[in-house]
């Protein structure tokens, strides 16, 4: 039977195995959590955001989804009203290389019910590396409760689109409306089997050859004419080819490119003299005289139809003055009434008489 003494030995040399052990433990599990260790050095950055999202001491910071570090602290800080949410991150500097001054924070949740945790996105970051106290930007994103209300909104708005799709059903089947009475309507229906039958025989008087579309579609007088009418334009295509007829000499005879080239060549040559000054048109064009004396006459023109204008002259009293149609109207009265009454009484007017001294 061992003694008092050896027992306490035995039970003190269990406690110090233990107590190793669970430092052992303790330490491994610090290891491992990411962090680096107690010998890795760690820097200090800070972010804001306007909603902690349950974000708790200790969570998690990653970086492309690996372990960095762990958040320090979270607190509500009052000279940032919009981003009131201070998180103060313990990363390690084994994984500076990647983290930069413009890396942008977000809050994430591992899984639908996990727990939320620090993810760090350097994807887009141009600027040098983090320093001991930086602040990194943050980026909001939907969290679950988000999605959870965006969801409840589509839901509200298809219960309400359900809601009038049963209304708009209940009225049709109730016959109401054009597509109720369509549906349920048997008038519709005799009529639509009429139009169907009258169809079917339309089809049938047709098939017999019934009718102008009948002998369109069984009589070959059509098809006969048709390629007689194809015939004659094959024919009068080959006599344009060789040459015969009108338009076939128009395309294929040489003497009228000749004709039309001469008669270009007689325009181009009839141009050219006239721009020279040559012949009648020519200097009629160019001459410079000649312009002036038709100036001349021109402007002799223009002051005589003036003075027409105002009456001037004999031409132009005749006429601008009223007094020479008046009288000339009168007088043509007065001839018409004398030409009248010699011809009523010519004796009167016509008679000769004769004294003898």
């Amino acid at each position: 039977m061992p003694s008092q003494k050896q027992l306490q030995w035995s039970q003190l040399k269990v406690g110090i195995t233990v107590l190793v052990a669970c430092i052992t433990l303790a330490v491994l599990i610090f290891l491992m959590s990411g962090t680096g260790g107690f010998w890795s050095h760690k820097i200090i950055l800070k972010s804001y955001f306007d909603d902690a999202s349950g974000l708790k001491a200790g969570a998690p910071v990653r970086l492309a989804g690996v372990d960095i570090g762990n958040v320090k602290s979270v607190r509500v800080v009052p000279d940032k009203p919009l981003t009131p949410v201070e998180v103060t991150m313990k990363v390690s500097t084994t994984f500076h290389y990647a983290l930069r001054k413009d890396s942008v924070t977000l809050l994430s949740t591992a899984g639908v019910l996990g727990e939320t945790y620090i993810d760090i996105d350097s994807s887009t970051a141009k600027l040098g590396e983090v320093q001991d106290g930086d602040t990194l930007p943050s980026k909001e994103v939907p969290d679950f409760s988000d999605m959870v209300r965006s969801g409840q909104s589509t839901l509200q708005n298809m219960d309400a689109l359900l809601k009038r799709l049963d209304r708009i059903v209940a009225f049709v089947e109730s016959g109401q409306g054009s597509v109720g009475k369509a549906i349920y309507d048997p008038a519709l229906y005799n009529r639509l089997n009429a139009t169907v039958s009258e169809f079917q025989g339309l089809v049938n008087e047709v098939a017999k050859g019934n009718g102008t579309l009948g002998k369109l579609f069984v009589d070959d007088e059509l098809y006969r004419k048709a390629d007689a009418t194809i015939d004659k334009i094959n024919g009068m295509v080959d006599d344009l080819n060789a040459g015969k007829g009108t338009a076939g000499k128009f395309l294929k005879d040489p003497a009228l490119y000749d004709n039309a080239n001469a008669t270009v060549g007689n325009v181009k040559r009839l141009t050219e003299n006239i721009n020279a000054g040559k012949g009648a048109l020519g200097k009629l064009t160019n001459d410079e005289e000649f312009a002036n004396k038709l100036q001349n006459t021109m402007d002799k023109i223009s002051a005589i139809t003036d003075r027409l204008d105002a009456g001037q002259g004999s031409a132009g009293k005749f006429l601008q003055d009223p007094s020479f149609f008046n009288n000339s109207n009168q007088l043509l009265i007065e001839t018409r009434n004398l030409v009248t009454a010699i011809r009523q009484n010519p004796k009167k007017y016509l008679t000769i008489r004769l004294k003898i001294f």
